[in-house]
């Protein structure tokens, strides 16, 4: 039977990350850094891959990377979320390294896991596993076409893009128009991408590519989710515990008790999902149900755990200075990441063969 639990190593790996993002990555910096042109934090990016080697977890050694798991990633993630870390790791170092990984082309891939190159998987951040690829045209060798909702294309070296006649093709940022769209999460900005006539390098077929590495951001977005949804708790029960109405502390009154007493259970049974879809992914055994499993149940409770956070804050939650919004905009953005809660249902209703009536 797995062992869901996390191994010494992984609890290692946590308290290595969490150090680096409590030195490196205060809230008051994040919520500056959103008011900027610059939202990406380029100087944590570097200490999480060239100083920790982080960005190649997922890469085998022989290839260029860390030979680690996708528990060991999920770690990492878990970290993050709990910062609302504003760096392209889960699509760089996921969703673009795992469609490299089905293409198995090794210079870029070493490129990526080294954490000098960012790459990003020029589909729309609300498609999930299996849905339609885009219209980017070639024609005589270069791309044509326009993408909508790329998350982190604007600081991206390199665009995986799939096309129109099966085949997954590699583009310079440069050759490519990366204009920003407005988005939810000012931690994780979306961009068109316009192609007009980017050369592009074939790397390989884009249809089971891009499955894979959908397939792989679903799943360990859970582990994301966890870590926004975990902070939102803790952080709540920090405050009502510090927070005094008629001479005692308001956590003490039992109507919150029974809200953050329901919000623990389903930040545990959270924990448990995202742990049971990264061992999935690490194992590849049922794969696919575990990750619609576990998608289908972290959005709601992400976006809960942190709509508590803002209200239990009261006040102090509403203003501009307190992270809370941070973390909502985040679990809000990442609901209908790599497909949304009911398109999950959907998709483990067809696996396990239960279709509604």
């Amino acid at each position: 039977m797995t062992d869901l639990l996390y191994s010494e190593e992984e609890e290692a790996l946590r308290a290595a990350v969490r150090d680096l993002l409590t030195d490196h990555c205060a809230a008051a910096d994040v919520i500056t850094r959103t008011e900027s042109d610059a939202p990406h934090d380029r100087a944590l990016w570097k200490s999480l891959t060239e100083g920790m080697g982080l960005a190649g977890l997922l890469v085998p050694e022989e290839r260029g990377g860390q030979g680690a798991s996708h528990r060991e990633t999920a770690v990492v993630l878990e970290e993050l979320g709990r910062a609302v870390a504003p760096v392209p790791y889960l699509t760089s170092a996921v969703v673009a390294t795992e469609a490299l990984l089905a293409c198995g082309d090794d210079e870029l891939l070493g490129q990526l896991a080294s954490g000098r190159t960012i790459g990003a998987l020029a589909v729309g951040l609300h498609k999930g596993p299996g849905a339609d690829l885009g219209t980017v045209r070639v024609e005589n060798g270069t791309l044509h076409g326009e993408l909508t909702g790329v998350a982190d294309a604007a600081v991206a070296d390199v665009l995986l893009v799939p096309a129109a006649d099966g085949g997954l093709y590699a583009v310079t940022a440069d050759a490519a128009t990366v204009t920003p769209q407005t988005s939810l999460d000012l931690t994780r900005p979306v961009a068109t991408v316009r192609l007009d006539g980017a050369p592009g390098r074939r790397l390989g077929d884009a249809e089971p590519a891009v499955r894979r590495a959908l397939r792989a951001a679903a799943g360990l977005l859970a582990s994301e989710q966890l870590g926004v949804a975990d902070w939102a708790l803790t952080e709540t029960v920090r405050y009502l515990k510090e927070r005094r109405q008629f001479d005692r502390p308001v956590g003490g009154f039992q109507a919150l008790k029974h809200r953050l007493a329901q919000l623990w259970l389903e930040v545990v049974n959270l924990r448990a999902a995202a742990r049971a879809a990264a061992d999935a992914l690490a194992t590849g055994e049922d794969t696919d149900i575990t990750v619609a499993v576990a998608q289908a149940y972290a959005a709601p409770v992400a976006v809960h755990a942190t709509e508590e956070a803002l209200q239990l804050h009261g006040g102090t939650g509403m203003t501009w200075e307190h992270p809370v919004h941070l973390y909502l905009k985040r679990a809000k953005a990442d609901s209908i990441a790599y497909g949304m809660a009911g398109a999950h249902r959907e998709a483990l209703a067809q696996l396990v063969d239960l279709q509604a009536p």
